[in-house]
């Protein structure tokens, strides 16, 4: 968040909490014409907050920019008459379709109830006109844009508050218009309700050979939560960069196989890979059959009116064995034609999967081409004794089939894969120890393998460099070109928090992930979201997220690698 006087808070748009504080602790006063000296207390007083979160294209209300008037006990009645607005900062105007200003009462967050003066065109200064009695204490109005279709991804918008003028003749001008910065433009790529489904979680992004870009995610059709459920496997598809998309398909559903309901046949945690020698895409997800009870007891005569609901990672909730009735199911369908159509997905349960184990499913997010062609999807289990922990699945004939590795480590779960400049890979985890390990030792698991996970090195920045609120992530490798030669650079992503997830931000590393410089860190939302996202690089110069934004399900933003490492 930024304030006009040049304070930083971390604090989520759509939550209200701390935030109401900011007007109460009278931090930012502001001189008001005609009111004697200045150590008399003004009767009301403004401070203007904005915030780090991406504006959306394809969603109507994006929150710019928060004015909190606070109005002092010794004076009785007060009306705002006029608020004028300032665009500037903003990349283009064109960028923009409508500007509205709405009132919001105690409620720090936006609600679109009591609009303010009439939607206006944008314009470098607008006017808003109304006559809205203020309360004692604190008050609170928002400036929205709603973006055009075509609003450009690398451009940004900006807003800012130049004069508010009070039914008693009082004219309110800030000593800063606009807090320094502006907002990232990005696309709502799924919303709640987006063709009547609840939720759109867990992300996954990749650019094929032929520079499509494709996004998958999971189909939550009733609830926002986890397997089991009604749960398929999206994809979306980009032609263009990520200026505009196609409409959602659907490319893993089991239907009611079995006779069972869809909501007891649930796919969900789904990665992709895209071949980067054949140009072939393969995505992989997890099938839930039916559910096992806490004692990992299989449930008969399931309905669609039944109730019961297991996880595969909680309690016996996926059990030994290959049978669908026994545990969850490793599938995987395939693309060779840049993701326009699919294949019937295989099963790979038997291929993969120890018998003894208790889970084997995808690691969500991508997978990687290593420099040899080899295909390698992060991967995650149970092992027999029914604890977690992360792998890699490979194939070195281009899909025909699959081999896994060995555990990197225990009590991990959801991985990033990526293959360092000496040959190794490297398996980026998250690691559960981390919901009570904090300070200094808070930090995702990494390990190094030279021999496609046979045996395993722990990384010398394991449980050190990236702290993390225990919760999946995205790490890539980019090529890079400084000066005419060309450089490696990892990118990683996630909720730079240790508690909360909160604060999405990339950062690069030039050493091959030994350090990561807090100078190459890019913020995207510090608002509250879910937190899983997947990064991709599009060309050269651009890279590509796909994220659980605090504004919208799943957002898409582009970003110039130059603004990232300067």
């Amino acid at each position: 968040m930024k304030t006009y006087y040049n304070k930083i808070k971390t604090k989520k748009i759509v939550l209200p909490d701390i935030l109401q504080n900011i007007c109460l602790s009278f931090c930012s006063v502001l001189l008001i014409a005609g009111f004697g000296c200045q150590t008399r207390q003004a009767p009301v007083m403004l401070s203007i907050d904005q915030y780090q979160t991406p504006v959306l294209i394809n969603k109507e209300y994006n929150p710019l920019v928060r004015i909190c008037l606070y109005v002092t006990d010794s004076l009785k009645s007060v009306s705002v008459n006029i608020i004028t607005i300032t665009s500037k900062g903003t990349s283009l105007l064109d960028d923009l379709e409508t500007v509205r200003m709405y009132y919001t009462g105690k409620d720090s967050a936006l609600t679109v109830v009591n609009r303010f003066g009439e939607s206006m065109s944008p314009d470098t200064v607008m006017n808003f006109t109304g006559n809205q009695t203020l309360s004692p204490g604190t008050n609170y109005f928002w400036v929205s844009y709603k973006l055009k279709p075509n609003a450009d991804l690398l451009h940004r918008v900006d807003a800012g508050c130049r004069e508010i003028l009070l039914s008693s003749g009082i004219s309110l001008k800030p000593d800063v218009p606009s807090p320094p910065g502006s907002q990232r433009i990005g696309i709502a790529l799924r919303k709640h309700g987006d063709d009547d489904v609840d939720t759109y979680r867990i992300p996954g992004l990749t650019t094929t050979k032929s520079g499509t870009l494709l996004a998958i995610y999971d189909v939550r059709r009733e609830r926002s939560r986890d397997l089991q459920g009604d749960i398929d496997i999206g994809l979306s598809r980009s032609m263009d960069g990520g200026q505009t998309w196609e409409p959602m398909q659907i490319v893993l559903d089991m239907d009611s196989w079995g006779g069972l309901p869809e909501k007891y046949n649930g796919v969900g945690d789904a990665c992709i890979l895209a071949d980067e020698v054949t140009g072939n895409v393969f995505v992989a997800g997890l099938w839930m059959y039916g559910v096992l009870d806490k004692n990992g007891q299989w449930i008969e005569g399931l309905t669609n009116t039944s109730t019961a609901w297991n996880h595969q990672w909680r309690d016996k909730g996926s059990q030994p064995g290959f049978d669908v009735k026994h545990t969850s199911q490793f599938l995987l369908t395939e693309s060779s034609d840049d993701g326009k159509t699919w294949k019937k997905q295989k099963n790979l349960t038997k291929m993969l999967k120890k018998y003894n184990w208790w889970l084997f499913a995808p690691a969500p997010g991508r997978g990687i081409t290593m420099e040899d062609g080899t295909l390698v999807f992060p991967t995650q289990g149970r092992d027999a004794e029914g604890l977690p922990f992360s792998n890699i699945t490979y194939s070195k004939d281009h899909g025909k089939t699959w081999h896994i590795s060995n555990p990197a480590a225990t009590n991990t779960t959801e991985s990033a894969v990526v293959q360092l400049s000496n040959g190794s890979l490297m398996l980026n985890m998250r690691d559960n120890r981390n919901r009570k390990t904090k300070g200094e030792n808070n930090g995702r698991a990494i390990a190094v393998t030279m021999d496609m996970g046979a045996s395993w090195t722990e990384h010398p920045t394991s449980h050190k460099a990236l702290k993390e609120p225990v919760c999946m992530a995205s790490l890539i490798k980019a090529e890079y070109a400084v000066h005419g030669h060309e450089k490696s650079i990892l990118f990683f992503s996630n909720p730079n928090h240790q508690y909360k997830r909160q604060h999405l931000t990339i950062k690069a590393s030039f050493d091959d992930g030994m350090t990561w410089p807090e100078k190459y860190w890019l913020l995207l939302d510090e608002g509250r979201g879910r937190g899983y996202s997947c990064l991709t690089q599009i060309n050269d110069t651009i890279l590509g997220i796909l994220y659980e934004s605090s504004q919208a399900d799943l957002v898409f933003e582009k970003i110039n690698i130059n603004e990232i490492i300067k």
